[in-house]
């Protein structure tokens, strides 16, 4: 790899493979300089400029499923004599086609959707080889034959945020860091077997309230709303002052920015929870219907809590057996003691 080497990543769709992705650009930039464009839809640019490996984010102008032969062929010709080596990281057949039309010389990616010709470097993925999906990342870097790369080794996500931006979002929402924060992101796109019931965020924001006087952000889109409108009404009412709601009213950017000023972060298996942990926020997940196994949020400062039950995980949208126990059993203390572990370590 040359010190001149131009690298197109076309990256992935979710909000926490995004984030996981940054391993595989601080690779490629640990292994010698390189410039770094990385093709995406446009929602991902609030997390690709918080992440120093990566010059420019280019705009992938496609709703997911959409196929858009011609506009795929448009964009990929645009793209050509710019970039060396593209690394293809979603695995369906479409996401190969820009680079191809491109003409990128080197088209790295793991087989996926029979995409021989498409891509020239294709890789055939033993899952049991790369549990993790940062190591698939990573290991797309390194020579095919190369033994895996061991956790140990890999540098987790690691996004920046600036003074300024963060100034800017706090002022926007009135908000302040007078007093300890503790974020909550109760919230889970994929669906309710990943949401701990509101009333166990409840007791968790009371008790961080209560012991340390602090106060509470509650982070998530417009769909969390309620959830979150739920956690705060569940609180005494002298505490309810205390609990900002965030929900459905900031920007990716700014709920970014925002994350980065909390003291500690409580959430459910989601893209948030990989932001957290990308953050440095000391951060405890809660799992219930799917499993840390594959895609665990990474640092230091991080533990997750789960029950384990026999029925988890079984990564269902809504539980099949109609209980949900694996969350509602799951009991605030455990989560209030990890947070008391996470600031003794902090300290």
């Amino acid at each position: 790899m040359s010190e001149s080497q131009r690298i197109l990543v076309v990256g992935p769709s979710w909000v926490g493979d995004m984030v996981m992705a940054q391993t595989l650009f601080a690779e490629l930039q640990r292994q010698q300089d390189c410039a770094i464009d990385v093709l995406a839809p446009a929602w991902c640019r609030p997390l690709l400029s918080r992440m120093p490996e990566v010059r420019a984010p280019l705009d992938l102008p496609f709703d997911h499923g959409d196929l858009k032969l011609a506009a795929r062929r448009k964009l990929g010709r645009s793209l050509r004599g710019r970039y060396d080596q593209c690394f293809v990281l979603p695995n369906s057949l479409k996401s190969a086609l820009v680079p191809f039309w491109a003409r990128v010389p080197v088209r790295t990616g793991w087989r996926g959707e029979m995409r021989y010709g498409l891509l020239n470097d294709v890789r055939v993925l033993d899952k049991q080889r790369y549990p993790l999906m940062v190591q698939r990342f990573v290991a797309l870097a390194l020579p095919s034959q190369a033994a895996p790369p061991l956790l140990e080794t890999i540098t987790p996500p690691h996004l920046v945020v600036s003074e300024d931006s963060l100034e800017q979002a706090l002022r926007a929402h009135g908000l302040n860091r007078d007093v300890p924060v503790l974020g909550l992101c109760p919230g889970a796109e994929f669906g309710p077997a990943k949401r701990w019931p509101e009333y166990h965020y409840a007791e968790v924001a009371r008790d961080w309230i209560s012991t340390r006087g602090g106060q509470v952000w509650i982070f998530g889109s417009g769909k969390d709303l309620p959830v979150a409108r739920a956690i705060r009404d569940a609180l005494p009412g002298a505490q309810r002052s205390s609990v900002q709601l965030l929900a459905g009213s900031t920007s990716l950017e700014q709920a970014v920015d925002l994350l980065s000023a909390t003291n500690a972060v409580v959430s459910n298996d989601s893209g948030l929870m990989h932001i957290a942990a990308a953050l440095g926020r000391p951060l405890v997940a809660v799992y219930g219907s799917t499993s840390p196994d594959f895609t665990p949020p990474l640092g230091s400062a991080v533990r997750v809590v789960r029950l384990g039950l026999d029925c988890s995980p079984c990564f269902q949208r809504e539980c099949p057996l109609g209980h949900l126990n694996c969350l509602r059993q799951l009991e605030p203390a455990r989560v209030i003691s990890a947070l008391q572990d996470l600031a003794v370590k902090e300290d």
